[in-house]
């Protein structure tokens, strides 16, 4: 008889209580989730030799060529009456190439090589499947496992192309060590250049891959690479899952892209979309047998109704097949380095965080308002990952703030490697519209970078492509707006606007970058407070590229401020990746002083300084540190270099005293000039990280 799943022994669930006893009631949940995820491990042992085959399903499904030059399609369309293949090579004959019915609803069509030896369908062929429905309809079909699709001319709807060239991007370079301290740069092809038309691959690795390096990110994290037909969903209406977007490339240029930011010492994360899809039909995944089922539940647990989208049966054998084959597929065929997973709130709940407000109340996370089927599918993901790939990195985009979320599954966690800490940014947007800078509350804004459940890895960032996007404003208009458009040279004296934005930009950045997370992530352009906002071509904008595009240009002129902006975060994850803060402990608050408007904490025996008050500078301003010694200015916001008054001796050295002080021994008197943020590091410890 089967083990009971609430009598499961989760192997390390005592290190989790240990971080967390609060969890011990509802140690039988975490119990049946481990107890399914082993159950289904089992399954793919037991049924299809394990998961490394299984997840290589797309070298048997879709289209494959044999050693012997001849071609072996497969799909899967259970409530299809009969498949058929048609395309360039066969004159578009809707009836001549059927598919022989398999078990299982498994559909197989053999093509011999021609006379030649050459394969019967040429490279940059045309193919659609065309599926029979019971009811007599007939249907014209992208295969789920295309591998390239484009579109031609007007047309609204994608083709499937036979993607299978005579000598295919190989790549040269190894995948960097895993960082221990993560830096990503959120990046979309798209519009990563100046001019107003979709960028490319091409572009991306010549032109913005070289600024990454610079800037000292160690990451980069694509958007808007599985393809989605309609451009301006930003990417997350997925039609093809195993194509890269043909707008941008060929995927052998993605290839090599991946394949130089590797030479940089730069991993590539993936943004997957695995939590719904779109509900194109011609060229997505919906209906694609003519049911309402196949990869989507049927009815309205099939329907997200506020993304307009379809909603995957994470319980069906061969959805997971091919959702585990699809990121195997970008680790394999284009050597990503991991993913940050799209959507996961979404997956985790019946309700979808569809008006419900988390407030961190444990029975939010545990009961049968989750769904259980999608949890277990992402244990099973992320088991089956870093088992896999041991130096693969997960992130969860989730809101929730779920127990175990960035938990091993051994320990009965989902085992992602760091969630999105998504309330800072929403933070830092009401901060800038609803209170006036002598109103901004200290221990407010250090509870929001600190809220976050210990031994859980979180992913810190000031703003997002979410803050970008039309109808909101990066931090950089918030604070500056219309006067970014006049008052940005630095020929000319700072208006007070501008002043107060180009200080607080930085400063905002550094305290998120230290005290927010065990990562940091930007989006490409904020870094130098890219003006306007971020629209896509669309019909309300009659199809405009003007906002769809990244103006490193202005970074390039030197009588700019941007450029300003971007040396001090240039800086600042230089200073990162020389004392490792990112990667160390939590930091240890020693100031919060409202009235002072001063923020002080330590990280990785770095002292982090800020006065956040617009007029009142400190000198003989005394804090607390840990180690007595020597200390010096190693990052100075208010540097002229970064758009800065100047006003610190660099070569000041600041001498502990054995003065107790907000609860550490030693304490030392500094000079902090108002809107100003330092990094100060003794001179007497050794730095080895």
């Amino acid at each position: 008889m089967a083990e009971p799943l609430d009598n499961v022994t989760i192997p390390e669930f005592s290190t989790l209580l240990q971080m967390d006893p609060y969890l011990k009631p509802y140690e039988k949940d975490f119990q049946r989730r481990y107890g399914l995820c082993q159950k289904r491990l089992f399954l793919l042992e037991e049924a299809e030799g394990g998961f490394d085959q299984f997840t290589r399903s797309y070298q048997t499904f879709g289209v494959q060529r044999q050693a012997n030059n001849g071609l072996l399609f497969k799909e899967w369309a259970p409530a299809a009456e009969a498949l058929f293949l048609t395309g360039d090579f066969n004159g578009w004959d809707n009836f001549s190439h059927p598919y022989n019915k398999k078990e299982y609803g498994k559909w197989e069509l053999y093509l011999p090589p021609k006379e030649d030896k050459t394969p019967a369908i040429p490279h940059l062929s045309k193919l659609k499947v065309v599926v029979h429905t019971k009811d007599g309809r007939r249907l014209y079909r992208i295969s789920p496992w295309a591998k390239y699709v484009t579109k031609s001319g007007d047309s609204v709807v994608y083709d499937w192309v036979h993607w299978d060239p005579l000598n295919p991007y190989l790549h040269i370079h190894a995948r960097p060590k895993k960082p221990r301290s993560l830096r990503i740069y959120e990046s979309h092809v798209g519009i990563a250049s100046p001019e107003g038309k979709i960028a490319s691959y091409t572009n991306f690795t010549q032109n913005v891959l070289p600024r990454i390096k610079d800037l000292g990110y160690n990451c980069i994290q694509l958007m808007a690479i599985m393809e989605h037909a309609y451009y301006a969903s930003f990417g997350y209406q997925v039609t093809s899952f195993f194509a890269a977007s043909s707008r941008y490339g060929t995927p052998d240029e993605l290839k090599q892209l991946i394949d130089v930011a590797h030479s940089l010492g730069i991993i590539v994360l993936l943004d997957v979309v695995h939590s719904h899809a779109s509900k194109n039909t011609e060229d997505g995944l919906n209906k694609f047998d003519g049911s309402d089922a196949c990869f989507f539940h049927s009815g309205v647990r099939g329907e997200h109704s506020l993304w307009d989208s379809r909603l995957f049966n994470y319980s069906s054998w061969e959805v997971l097949r091919f959702l585990l084959s699809n990121l195997r597929w970008w680790m394999e065929e284009y050597r990503f380095d991991g993913f940050r997973f799209d959507g996961v709130t979404s997956m985790l709940y019946h309700h979808h965080g569809i008006g419900v407000s988390f407030s961190g109340d444990y029975a939010e996370y545990f009961g049968l308002h989750v769904d259980e089927d999608s949890l277990i599918y992402l244990m099973v993901a992320n088991h089956i990952l870093h088992t896999l790939y041991p130096d693969c990195i997960t992130i969860a985009e989730d809101v929730s703030g779920m127990p175990g979320m960035c938990r091993a599954v051994s320990e009965g966690g989902l085992g992602f490697d760091y969630r999105l800490a998504m309330a800072i940014p929403d933070k830092w947007i009401q901060i800038l519209k609803e209170y006036k800078d002598e109103d901004w509350n200290m221990g407010n804004i250090v509870y929001t970078l600190t809220n976050r459940r210990y031994g859980e890895n979180c992913i810190a960032y000031a703003e997002s492509h979410d803050q970008a996007l039309v109808g909101d404003k990066t931090l950089a208009f918030w604070l500056m707006d219309k006067e970014m458009y006049t008052n940005m040279s630095a020929l000319i004296p700072m208006t007070q606007v501008i002043d107060r934005g180009i200080q607080l930009h930085k400063m905002i950045r550094l305290i998120t970058h230290g005290l927010g997370g065990e990562g940091y992530l930007n989006f490409m352009g904020n870094e130098f407070g890219h003006p306007e906002w971020l629209d896509f071509p669309r019909k309300g904008n009659d199809e405009s590229y003007h906002y769809a595009r990244r103006q490193y240009n202005l970074v390039d002129m030197d009588h700019l401020r941007y450029r300003q902006l971007y040396a001090f975060d240039r800086e600042m994850n230089r200073t990162e990746d020389k004392y490792g803060w990112l990667s160390s402990g939590p930091a240890f608050i020693t100031a919060k002083h409202e009235g002072d408007k001063v923020i002080v904490f330590e990280r990785a025996n770095v002292v982090l300084v800020f006065n956040f008050h617009p007029a009142k500078s400190y000198s003989n301003y005394r804090i607390a540190v840990e180690s007595p010694g020597k200390y010096k200015i190693k990052l100075d916001s208010d540097d002229v270099q970064f758009g800065g008054h100047g006003r610190l001796d660099h070569n000041t050295e600041f001498f502990t005293e054995p003065v107790p002080f907000n609860d550490r021994p030693h304490s030392m008197m500094v000079y902090i000039p108002c809107r100003t943020a330092l990094v100060l590091a003794n001179e007497e410890i050794n730095y080895c990280y």
